[in-house]
């Protein structure tokens, strides 16, 4: 009898040995079996935050797309951590993002699951009952000129008639994606915890400029609930083009030793003589081929680019162009956000502002104006690369 005791009680100490106080994220098995250990071991309402933690950090502390790929970066971010650490991660993440949440408030986010193995519960914060999606944008913010700094971004639930739906406690996972030109620029998310989330506050400063045309952006919200997604988008928003983000520019090593340019011969051009220093017998470094230079100006490129476009013969723009940013052909041309909304150009003046053997940049003045009538005036920089001896079009840049 006391050996069987002594067995029983081994067995006991073995079990509990053998549970996991620290996050095992070999595989997706051993992640989910040690966070259940560490859960275990949890008060009731401590389990509850420590999911919440874990909700906040696979969401918003992680670069992923979809629940797979955002699992599997939320085992790296926190491996080998332990439960007060993983909660101090989580209030960063979340003090970081503007979320309403502290892993010492009570609990306020519902039913959270990373694993998402739960079927949804009668009492589930997060089962709200919607019809749709409304947003509500407005600018805000001040430059100091009356210009705005950036765009207030509301959505709110909404029943049959229109009217917001009314819920507390749940933890919505709202997201604000933000395009132009068809093109994605950037990716936000945030808890909608009930209706009256202040949604997003997306400043100008946060595009990149380059990506953005006519000075406009799209953006669609999507909110999840425990049984639909609910998505709604808004096209043709204004932007404060003096404000949009650009990359600053190169530094330059002011140190730096300049290379002695080879010596030409005035009897020989062709032939290049080593520069002083250099070992006049060491063998001749091949000459890399010089690339074949445009015959045509760059402007003439431009000027038959932008009368194709006011004649709306846009698959001919769109061959004078090797732009990255405007993607496909469908989406130059889209009648709504792209080139295929012009009706007519009107140019003033077109000027050659730099030019070398691989590149050049061009002015244009011009009037665009669209097929509701709208008649724009507006300034742009074409940049333009040597693409086997023609100009193309490489940037596009609208100027204040």
């Amino acid at each position: 009898m006391k050996k069987f005791s002594f067995l029983l009680i081994f067995s006991l100490l073995l079990f509990t040995a053998c549970k996991k106080d620290h996050v095992d994220a070999t595989n997706t098995k051993t992640l989910q079996s040690s966070i259940n250990d560490m859960t275990a071991s949890l008060p009731t309402i401590q389990q509850i935050k420590f999911n919440e933690a874990l909700y906040i950090l696979k969401t918003f502390g992680v670069e992923a797309d979809g629940d797979v790929a955002e699992l599997k970066a939320l085992g790296q971010l926190i491996d080998g951590k332990k439960v007060p650490e993983i909660m101090t991660m989580a209030d960063q993440v979340a003090q970081k993002n503007g979320i309403e949440w502290a892993s010492t408030a009570p609990p306020s986010l519902g039913e959270m699951n990373i694993f998402g193995t739960e079927t949804a519960k009668e009492t589930d914060p997060n089962d709200v009952k919607a019809n749709s999606l409304s947003i509500t944008t407005r600018p805000t913010g001040d430059d100091g000129l009356g210009a705005p700094t950036s765009i207030q971004i509301i959505p709110r639930l909404v029943d049959n008639a229109g009217n917001p739906v009314s819920f507390t406690g749940a933890g919505l996972e709202a997201t604000l994606e933000v395009f132009s030109n068809g093109v994605k620029l950037l990716t936000a998310k945030n808890l909608m915890q009930d209706n009256n989330f202040k949604g997003f506050n997306l400043k100008f400063s946060s595009i990149p400029a380059a990506k953005v045309m006519d000075n406009k952006i799209d953006i669609t919200v999507s909110v999840k609930t425990t049984a639909k997604t609910f998505k709604m988008t808004k096209v043709g928003l204004d932007v404060n083009p003096d404000l949009l983000k650009v990359p600053a520019p190169p530094v330059v090593d002011s140190l730096a030793v300049p290379q002695d340019p080879a010596v030409i011969d005035p009897n020989n051009p062709n032939a290049t003589i080593p520069a002083t220093g250099t070992d006049p017998n060491a063998v001749p470094a091949a000459v890399p081929s010089t690339p074949k230079q445009p015959a045509a100006d760059p402007k003439t490129t431009v000027t038959g680019f932008l009368n194709n476009v006011s004649s709306q013969n846009l698959k001919a723009a769109y061959n004078a162009a090797s732009n990255p940013n405007w993607g496909s052909y469908e989406s130059f041309a889209n009648p709504t956000s792209g080139f295929g909304s012009v009706k007519n150009v009107s140019v003033k003046n077109i000027t050659t502002n730099a030019s070398n053997a691989n590149s050049a940049s061009v002015n244009a003045t011009y009037d665009v104006t669209d097929k509701s009538g709208k008649t724009t005036a507006l300034k742009v920089t074409f940049g333009l690369k040597n693409v086997n001896g023609d100009w193309k079009i490489s940037s596009y840049k609208i100027n204040p």
